[in-house]
């Protein structure tokens, strides 16, 4: 029996009124999740959702950034190529470099010995020009920054960091938080480490996301420990740190960067540091977006005791002081925002990002490693490190 034409009338005017509705449930869905993203002073909705799909190394694309200009006279780095070690150690096991690369999902992986560019290898779709984001290895950039700063006594570690941001006094223990707990994780601040990106509300994932920095330090003051009675890993550290040491120069991190850093290295390229919003201020604790050529450079200038050429760039005395942990933070000793991994014979040092993002300086050998990656949370640091050891004294 067909159906009748009134009642096929009726289907369709009942399908229409459903999408209607549907179309209505789902516009005021969508508009509550940017009203709330707003409310929140976080990324809209979809950039919230590449932040899930996008591999680490390139989410800096999706945040508001200020350029750090290539230097003027960039420094190409000599080649010098030398086979690397047929074998290192993995896991318990003896794996090919490549095989490596290939397990840790690495993008870019560089060599260097005695300034010298020794290795260098790419994955498909990711060249020598290609800035990738360094995650935590700006905090061991920051560092050097500071350096400089102490040296010419614009800063002092043992400054309270109140003093030079004097809106953050609460009259309380959170005032004696001096430079030098922000720069050996030793504040006690209490905001959790967490990169979980389906949970981006809390601790360091909501910092990562916030448009306002200065209103989320403001709304974290609370304390976990007495400043400077203990050692724990903590991201709004150097975000403060960075937060002072600009206010202390009176230039953006980016512009010290360039000046101080970028430019005496000959940094090639141009780099990207992401902030908070547009002209709002860098994300000092992550997201400095840049080649693996330029990172290279970072770390031969701490190879080189602070020096590019005849120039002393970095201070020798901070050189020094980043090479000696203070403490243990986590598995590893720690010190002015540098790491010393363990197992070694305590000589090498390293800035870590959290997606598995190396600078890897070991002065006897007179080797710099950069690796840049696309691995995870637990990216396996410490056997990473006995790769680069590997391959530094072999």
């Amino acid at each position: 029996m067909t159906e009748s034409p009134s009642r096929r009338t009726r289907t369709r005017r009942y399908a229409l009124r459903t999408a209607v509705v549907l179309l209505a449930v789902v516009a005021v869905l969508v508009g509550a999740a940017f009203a709330t993203t707003a409310v929140l002073r976080i990324p809209a909705p979809p950039t919230l959702l590449r932040l899930l799909t996008d591999p680490p190394s390139t989410q800096g694309e999706l945040f508001e950034s200020r350029t750090v200009a290539a230097s003027p006279t960039p420094r190409p780095l000599p080649v010098a190529p030398r086979p690397l070690p047929d074998r290192v150690p993995w896991k318990g096991s003896q794996i090919s470099v490549a095989d490596f690369l290939g397990a840790t999902h690495t993008n870019s992986f560089l060599v260097l010995r005695g300034g010298a560019l020794t290795h260098e290898w790419y994955r498909d779709g990711v060249t020598a020009t290609t800035r990738q984001s360094s995650w935590s290895v700006a905090k061991s950039v920051v560092s050097l920054l500071t350096g400089r700063a102490i040296a010419a006594g614009r800063l002092n570690e043992d400054d309270r960091l109140v003093r030079i941001l004097p809106e953050l006094t609460t009259g309380g223990p959170y005032d004696t938080v001096t430079i030098r707990d922000l720069l050996d994780m030793a504040s006690g601040v209490d905001v959790d480490e967490n990169y979980n990106k389906y949970m981006p509300l809390t601790g360091t994932a909501r910092m990562y996301l916030t448009e306002d920095l200065a209103g989320f330090v403001r709304e974290h003051q609370g304390l976990r420990f007495p400043p400077g009675s203990a050692g724990e890993y903590r991201s709004v550290d150097t975000q403060l740190l960075g937060m002072a040491l600009a206010r202390a120069e009176g230039l953006p991190l980016s512009e010290l960067l360039e000046r101080d850093l970028w430019a005496p290295i000959g940094a090639e390229d141009a780099a990207l540091w992401n902030l908070d919003r547009a002209g709002g201020q860098e994300k000092a604790f992550c997201c400095l977006n840049a080649t693996a050529r330029d990172f290279a450079k970072i770390g031969q200038i701490v190879l080189d005791g602070g020096r590019v050429g005849d120039a002393q760039i970095v201070p020798p005395a901070w050189i020094e002081r980043i090479r000696t942990p203070v403490h243990r933070v986590g598995d590893w000793p720690y010190g002015a925002q540098w790491w010393h991994p363990t197992g070694g014979d305590g000589a090498d040092l390293t800035a870590v990002g959290v997606y598995g993002q190396y600078v890897y300086v070991d002065p006897p050998s007179g080797t710099v490693i950069v690796k840049l990656s696309d691995y995870g949370t637990t990216q396996d640091e410490q056997e990473t490190i006995e790769v680069f050891r590997a391959i530094a004294r072999g």
